[in-house]
């Protein structure tokens, strides 16, 4: 599933074309997750007008509203100045006076819904539960920390969750773990102020550098075609029986959640 870093680098690539664009048209495919939510014919003319993030949801802000795209479990999205005929699994087209950009998604758990502003309850009803961003000023040791207090569930858990920070995925929170020294198995409660530090520093350093290099491309996630290489710097992600890059243990892998997690069990306490 495309993790936070992956959807910022979608971001960051479809905003260009795409900011002061004028809709020509909204074309859909096969059902996706949720429906548009208005008539394709009532988009026709409006502006973009910015491209912004929030978690795994981008938000393309019209002059009247905005869409809100969702990739799923194996969405993306490509830019295309004149785009080919689309496939089978290519499910949405937005035209526009410069381009299309197409959500390509083979499991169509993916959507690309309407609001009519950031009141409206639809999308409310996706965003207001979102912890806080993790690449924000907003996000610092001590907000951590009041969000870990009391929680008995284990670490790797209480950040998939999302409702204390957003964004940090199976991937990342395995990733940032490591970095860490923190088993995934720990009550987040547990954690004192040292290794909530430590935790901080890591989960900002394993997303910067993730969207620095384009997010991983483990199974099919790509933007226009261009896949991520974070895959290749991975520390545990993946790695059960290999040696830990930095001590030679036996990576270890263990189900959480149906999750799969990954630490190394002399670096990770």
């Amino acid at each position: 599933m495309p993790e936070l870093p992956e959807v910022e680098v979608t971001r960051q690539r479809i905003a260009p074309p795409l900011v002061g664009a004028r809709i020509v048209a909204v074309r859909l495919g096969a059902p996706l997750r949720w429906p548009l939510g208005v008539a394709p014919e009532r988009l026709q003319g409006r502006m973009v007008q910015a491209v912004q993030r929030r978690g795994k949801y981008l938000l393309l802000q019209l002059d009247a509203g905005v869409l809100v795209v969702h990739l799923g479990m194996s969405g993306s999205l490509a830019w295309w100045p004149q785009a080919p005929a689309p496939g089978p699994h290519d499910h949405a087209d937005i035209v526009t006076d410069r381009g299309i950009l197409r959500l390509h998604d083979p499991r169509r758990f993916g959507a690309v819904l309407y609001a009519e502003g950031e009141h409206d309850a639809r999308l409310r009803k996706l965003l207001d539960g979102l912890g806080v961003e993790p690449l924000t000023a907003a996000f610092t040791p001590a907000v951590l920390a009041a969000g870990l207090q009391g929680r008995r569930a284990p670490i790797k858990q209480v950040l998939l969750a999302g409702d204390v920070v957003v964004g940090v995925g199976n991937i990342y929170a395995s990733e940032a773990l490591f970095v860490a020294g923190i088993r995934p198995t720990t009550p987040a409660g547990r954690l004192g102020p040292r290794r909530v530090q430590r935790l901080h520093a890591a989960i900002q350093q394993v997303l910067r550098r993730a969207v620095e290099v384009g997010g991983s491309s483990v199974r099919d996630f790509h933007v226009n075609g261009q896949s991520g290489h974070f895959q290749n710097e991975f520390w545990v992600y993946g790695r059960a029986d290999q040696p830990c890059r930095v001590c030679g243990t036996p990576v270890r892998m263990l189900r959480q959640g149906q999750r799969s997690s990954f630490f190394c069990p002399r670096c990770q306490r």
